[in-house]
């Protein structure tokens, strides 16, 4: 009676696993038929996507190309003010050098 009860149990498991076999493959040809159904879809949200990149790239390009031409075709004062700056910049490191040399006391010497 225990070997019935026991062939029962386990008939109904490989039952149960054919079953669940059948219920995968029948799922992964719905997932399968899924994607195959929105490629064309994805496809021609890739060629948008990467429209949107160049357009998005070449706006970049044009704004570096006019801030160049911008700084290339400045005003020059600007850059003779630097000039003035850097000048006026060095005499005043030199000065603030020779105050300080002149405030050092000398070593005492025997």
């Amino acid at each position: 009676m225990a070997d019935k009860k026991s062939t029962a149990k386990v008939t109904e498991s490989d039952k149960d696993i054919s079953k669940a076999k059948e219920q995968a493959a029948k799922r992964r040809t719905e997932v399968t038929k899924f994607y195959k159904d929105n490629l064309p879809h994805l496809k021609a949200q890739l060629e948008y996507e990467q429209l949107l990149t160049d357009i998005e790239q070449t706006r970049v390009k044009r704004i570096q190309a006019q801030m160049f031409l911008a700084q290339t075709y400045g005003s020059p004062e600007e850059g003779e003010d630097g000039a003035e700056g850097v000048a006026e910049a060095k005499k005043e490191f030199s000065e603030a050098v020779d105050n300080v040399k002149q405030s050092f006391r000398p070593l005492k010497t025997k």
